[in-house]
């Protein structure tokens, strides 16, 4: 199938391969149109960025940010349709090779095949996105939910860091993006495992970069505060008031993501974007405001 950029790639069709990846490929031809295959996943010479949890929300924005940058992306997410579509807005707009993996990596088996279908790929840009939360006291939300965001948050985090750095060490070039969150600085009750694996992730990144010392790899610890995203329409948020959180301390998901690669130049590694933010952050290392604010927390629905 042969399109110009401003055609509609809606008339493609789309094969499965193994590992349950989907391939696209965008090959320019000698007129400046592009010629979409599904015989193969090239990789793109120069960058190429795995993003889990690209389905919605940061996720999501990161994919639009490194494809008009020119990056090849690797997407993945549990919601395979929404997975397409993003990938047919992306190579409407950019000419960058798109892979599609559905996995949903509160499962061992969708962790597995992440890996095998990244082991012959030089993955140069890692963002570890995917997450969710379960509002509600420990004992009210079942064991089944606890354990899958352990799996997600800390599993799933650790075993693709160690998936991609052995290449990146290498090629003594790399860049880690594990988004955290500013819960993470706040053991608030009724997200406490939240709370926890995302604290787990910060004190992991941290030490993860001075493992890394003496390389140009960089790792970021991306801490964002209340954001405008698809977290809190799932069924255990349903009964949670968005309108609590004063409109001032929201931002978007793609401002986050736009704050967060400028960050990269800074060598930060904890990251939390937004001054509101990184002020709250700072107010919760007080015993007294911490203890208010917490307080604060347990009293909402």
């Amino acid at each position: 199938v042969i399109a110009s950029n401003s055609e509609a790639i809606s008339k493609r069709k789309f094969l499965y391969v193994k590992c349950s990846c989907l391939i696209y490929e965008a090959v320019p031809d000698k007129s400046g149109n592009y010629r979409y295959k599904t015989n193969g996943y090239l990789q793109v010479k120069n960058q190429t960025a795995l993003i889990t949890g690209a389905s919605s929300g940061i996720g999501e924005a990161f994919a639009g940010e490194l494809a008009s940058h020119g990056y090849a992306l690797v997407l993945v997410a549990r919601r395979k349709e929404k997975l397409e579509d993003i990938a047919r807005q992306l190579l409407k707009k950019h000419s960058v090779h798109i892979k599609v993996i559905a996995a949903d990596l509160a499962k061992e088996e969708d962790i597995e095949k992440v890996e095998k279908c990244l082991t012959e790929h030089n993955i140069t840009m890692l963002v570890n996105n995917a997450g969710f939360g379960a509002h509600g006291k420990f004992t009210e939300i079942d064991l089944s939910r606890h354990l899958d965001m352990i799996h997600v948050h800390v599993i799933a985090v650790t075993r693709l860091c160690r998936l991609v750095l052995p290449g990146m060490i290498a090629e003594n070039n790399g860049t880690i993006i594990n988004v955290s969150s500013i819960a993470a600085f706040n053991p608030v009750s009724k997200n406490i495992i939240y709370s926890a694996t995302k604290n787990y992730i910060n004190f992991f990144s941290r030490a993860l970069q001075k493992d890394l010392s003496g390389t140009d790899i960089k790792v970021q610890v991306l801490c964002p505060g209340f954001t405008y995203t698809g977290f809190h329409d799932t069924e255990e948020y349903k009964q949670w008031n968005r309108s609590v959180i004063p409109e001032f301390m929201w931002m978007t998901a793609d401002k986050v993501v736009s704050l967060s690669l400028k960050a990269l130049r800074k060598n930060k590694t904890i990251f939390v974007p937004g001054f509101k933010n990184r002020l709250l952050a700072g107010l919760l290392a007080n015993r007294l405001i911490f203890t208010l604010i917490t307080k604060f927390f347990q009293k909402l629905p």
